[in-house]
């Protein structure tokens, strides 16, 4: 049988919850000052190229930090709230004492 997780408690959920939308809140801060650094740095040194060149150069390091943010936010949700041990592995043997 599985054991219960810590998640399961909404006092504890909620807590941890808020911690990843406060991690992510951050997260979207720092990309979207990363992104316009980038466009900065770009025309600086490229001059108008074209428009379309900008809007992908945008969404590409927005889309690749959010994704990277959101899902490290999970990984760091599921460890620190103790959900990972909660987790019974059915590869190991188990002693039948």
């Amino acid at each position: 049988m599985t054991k219960k997780s810590p998640l399961d408690d909404p006092e504890k959920a909620a807590f941890a919850w808020d911690r990843y939308r406060r991690l992510m809140r951050f997260m979207f801060l720092l990309t979207t000052g990363t992104v316009i650094i980038a466009i900065a740095v770009l025309y600086k040194f490229n001059g108008m190229v074209s428009v379309h060149f900008y809007i992908a150069t945008a969404l590409g390091i927005g889309f690749a930090m959010l994704l990277m943010s959101a899902l490290m936010g999970l990984v760091f949700l599921s460890s620190g709230t103790g959900h990972d041990e909660s987790v019974e592995d059915l590869s190991e043997p188990r002693n039948r004492d």
